[in-house]
């Protein structure tokens, strides 16, 4: 499984991934500053001038990581700011760390949750946040835009964002 050992280049300045893509001549060679680990139990890098958030939370529906999104996006746009770099990373760079990149595209980018999406998956074919990450981020995208581009919807594997099904 290939993806697994890749970095996902969604930004200049942001890129994504699962743990297991992390070494440190990756980190180098991508002039990476920043790193937010959202995982229960991978140990942050300790790598000399690399700056690591730690974000302790399950990917399961009901973990709050909506209450990081503000924190996070602000971050990756401070550091974007001062021309660092970010890899924001969890398990296996699928619904955690997506979420949180999708959450940065629309609060700092000013993009639709729909746009922040298609978005990432085109640098990324397999982020997919977890039903109560979907809900979080439409939510998030009601507080911004006043508005929703995506909605849960009922279908035989249960409560999906409609996206999945046009």
């Amino acid at each position: 499984m290939s993806f697994l050992s890749s970095i996902a280049k969604i930004t200049d300045y942001m890129y994504l991934c699962g743990e297991r893509a992390i070494t440190r001549t990756r980190l180098n060679k991508l002039g990476i500053t920043d790193v937010v680990n959202c995982t229960l139990d991978v140990p942050n890098r300790m790598d000399p001038g690399i700056k690591c958030v730690q974000i302790s939370i399950p990917d399961r529906p009901f973990s709050q990581l909506d209450v990081h999104f503000d924190r996070v996006s602000d971050l990756i746009h401070k550091v974007h700011s001062r021309g660092g770099k970010v890899l924001v990373h969890c398990v296996a760079g699928v619904s955690r760390s997506a979420t949180l990149c999708i959450a940065y595209l629309m609060k700092h980018q000013n993009m639709t949750l729909f746009d922040a999406h298609h978005f990432v998956w085109t640098q990324r074919k397999i982020v997919r946040p977890n039903p109560g990450f979907w809900k979080q981020l439409i939510a998030y995208e009601r507080k911004l835009h006043g508005r929703n581009t995506v909605k849960m919807v009922n279908s035989i594997v249960g409560s999906v964002p409609n996206i999945y099904l046009m």
